[in-house]
């Protein structure tokens, strides 16, 4: 199903390999040819340099670019390494007290390519409302700093900044080791909080114990867990036992019988196993030309119902009038919905007081207390722009209430466990057959089908099976989690969002729906597709710290003060040579002398590549670029009041976006069933004595 058959895309600058012209491309979109005419228009020049050109007023016209297209540094240089660095990514990537390394691949690229994507589908369906054509700006950097929440509320609400955690992931308050040496390699493995987790955790310690050894697993209360309150001492000993336990398995042990068992754990893959995996084969995913990934996400047909048109609704944004119910949950889900909310779409958030959201529970800042479901700043990052409506759908009676809204609704999004919404009787024929032209977006990790569909998985899964994980790090070195902030949860959601924006448009033109199946995996696998392709050549590709083939040189310098560094590139000889003879030939001696901001403005100012390895203070506080695209927009909450909140970082010239604050649970839930379902008051208040919205 090719959602963008007949439109073509022009290319600029060197985005024909890049991520974005392949996005387009596998809905179907054909690329080249002149900017007179496109329906999409591409570039990484930013939006002054592309101001002579004959685009259309009808074009989509789209920008990634390291800082975006205007403002105080928009002119400054960067490649990857440096647009990772002054966003903030690159300061959390490597060991605590060492140098830090870059992640693999363009990651922080590849992430403003996918917002981009998700940018340039939403802007196209607006056209699609309006008649009209925009332009859409995306930074690298905004991107990148959009994706360490956590560090952003800690330092907002407690002045504590994030961390390099090498083998570990940070979650404010706790430093929770993922990566386990085995006897022939590697393995990420977490234990999770609460019911969530509890299974799985009882699982490994079990295994532990036929094992031999010490276990202080053993009598632990897994359903009580919570990672974020455990003292640090006792994570200690367990991450001493596991540890030891680790290092007698092998990675057949842990693809074999750990999946048997249950525990949460998968081998961290390189290139080579990426190509040799059945779950992708199974799925198709690398049954192309060149043996190297093309799609992005499946798209599922539906029937032709002859959907209702889309007119633009009461709220400002490119996404105006789309209606969507959120079964969605945690990161994939909540950030999925929260762009269609912010751009525009009215959404309606299911919860329920049974199984809180995880972001509702963890405690990460002090303002937020244990069984308070409504003060944790987590939570209101990714869901503004959302209604909150709590149902028990294990009761009939909420039918009543869930019925009508799914005959409202445009879109459905959810990311449970492939097969949950089919137990619930909410699986998308049965959606489709209730409302004709339905657009369901389903995110997990390995897909909706395949051997693996129904394994366990998380962000750091999607990292370590694609070799994101295995690639990041030093040479001769333990690999380290790439970036120690979430990656695949940040960037699943905008391809989601594509994909949803992009199907509401081709059902106007079709009245066709469709169900859509995104997996975690699959996109992290896109990011590595330079490294598969080495790997398909016949070389193996190993990890190499800073540096990067495609750059003529580049690294991290130290800087003066306690854990300030600099991030260089160069291009071509002569800016090295340039870059020689001002440092004096001794580059790190010459930045140690210096304070980071001054030396990042002096290489700048001589045309060098050069950013500050920035931290949630420097990028709130004093970045002049990203205060000037309002990176976080400030929104009252109720409980935890004024604070900036991290904007969806995608910039439109004509449909600007205005996000609300998120939702207390449940706190639409009557206005909901009345105003959206059409019950009468007294209806609502036999549902509300019966635990109906619970």
């Amino acid at each position: 199903m090719k959602l963008l058959d007949g439109h073509r895309v022009a290319v600029l600058g060197t985005m024909a390999d890049r991520p974005l012209a392949r996005y387009l491309a596998s809905l179907g979109a054909e690329l080249g040819g002149p900017v007179e005419g496109a329906s999409f228009v591409i570039d990484d020049l930013g939006r002054a340099a592309t101001a002579d050109l004959a685009i259309g007023a009808e074009a989509v016209h789209v920008s990634v670019t390291p800082f975006g297209s205007d403002g105080p540094r928009s002119e400054w240089r960067a490649g990857e390494l440096v647009a990772s660095a002054t966003g903030g990514a690159l300061r959390l990537t490597g060991r605590p007290g060492e140098m830090p390394v870059k992640e693999a691949g363009d990651a922080c690229t590849f992430h403003a390519e996918m917002v981009a994507a998700a940018g340039a589908m939403a802007a196209h369906f607006a056209r699609g409302t309006h008649g009209r054509g925009q332009h859409v700006d995306v930074s690298i950097q905004q991107v990148a700093m959009s994706r360490n929440v956590n560090g952003i509320l800690v330092w907002q609400f407690d002045r504590r900044k994030l961390d390099r955690a090498g083998g570990c992931i940070a979650y404010g308050r706790a430093r929770v080791q993922v990566i386990w040496r085995l006897a022939d390699g590697w393995c990420f493995h977490a234990l999770m909080t609460g019911r969530l987790g509890a299974p799985a955790n009882r699982a490994l310690a079990q295994w532990m114990d036929e094992a031999g050894g010490a276990n202080p697993l053993r009598d632990v209360d897994w359903l009580a867990y919570n990672r974020s309150t455990l003292p640090a001492e006792v994570r200690a000993e367990w991450e001493s036992a596991m540890a030891a336990f680790f290092a007698t398995r092998t990675k057949a042990d842990i693809a074999g019988e750990g999946r048997r068992r249950g525990i949460n754990a998968c081998v961290v893959n390189e290139p080579a196993d990426v190509l040799a995996d059945p779950h992708l084969a199974a799925r198709g995913f690398l049954d192309t030309a060149d043996g190297l990934p093309e799609r992005f996400a499946m798209v599922r047909p539906g029937s032709i119902a002859g959907a209702p048109a889309i007119h633009a609704g009461d709220r400002p944004g490119p996404l105006s009038g789309v209606k969507v119910l959120d079964f969605a949950w945690a990161l994939v889900g909540s950030i999925t919905t929260k762009t269609l909310g912010d751009l525009g779409a009215e959404v309606v958030k299911i919860e329920t007081r049974n199984r809180p959201d995880l972001a509702r529970l963890d405690l990460q800042v002090s303002a937020s207390q244990a069984g308070n479901l409504d003060d944790k700043p987590w939570f209101a990052h990714l869901n503004t722009s959302k209604r909150s409506l709590t149902l028990d759908l294990k009761q009939a009676d909420a039918r009543r209430v869930l019925d009508p809204l799914i005959r409202w609704a445009d879109v459905v999004v959810e990311n449970f466990s492939p097969g949950t919404m089919d137990r619930l009787g909410l699986g998308y024929d049965a959606l489709a057959a209730a409302r004709p032209g339905l657009v369901m977006v389903s995110g997990s990790v390995f897909g909706q089908t395949g051997p693996l569909a129904q394994e366990w998985g998380v962000d750091g899964t999607g990292g370590a099976l694609s070799g994101r994980t295995f690639l990041t790090g030093w040479p001769n070195e333990d690999p380290v989690i790439p970036g120690a902030v979430p990656y695949g949860d940040v960037i699943v959601p905008f391809v989601m969002a594509g994909h949803v924006a992009a199907a509401l448009q081709h059902r106007r033109e079709t009245g066709r729906g469709c169900h859509i199946d995104a997996s975690m995996y699959e996109i992290c696998v896109q990011q590595m597709r330079d490294a598969l392709a080495l790997a398909r050549a016949g070389q193996v590709p190993q990890r190499t710290g800073n540096a990067d083939p495609a750059v003529f040189f580049q690294g991290v310098f130290p800087a003066a003060g306690d854990d300030r560094w600099v991030a260089i590139s160069t291009f071509d000889a002569a800016e090295r040579d340039r870059l020689l003879a001002i440092t004096g030939g001794d580059i790190a001696g010459w930045t140690a002398a210096r304070a980071d901001h001054a030396i990042a403005a002096q290489l700048q100012s001589a045309g060098i590549a050069a950013g500050v390895l920035q931290d949630s203070e420097d990028l709130i506080e004093h970045d002049p670029q990203m205060a000037g695209r309002g990176a976080l927009v400030t929104l009252d909450h109720p409980l935890l009041g004024p604070f900036g909140h991290v904007a969806t970082p995608i910039r439109f010239s004509r449909d600007v976006p205005q996000p609300f604050r998120a939702p207390m649970m449940g706190e639409h839930s009557h206005q909901v069933a009345r105003d959206i379902a059409g019950l009468d008051p007294d209806m609502i208040a036999r549902l509300d004595q019966a635990g109906v919205f619970h």
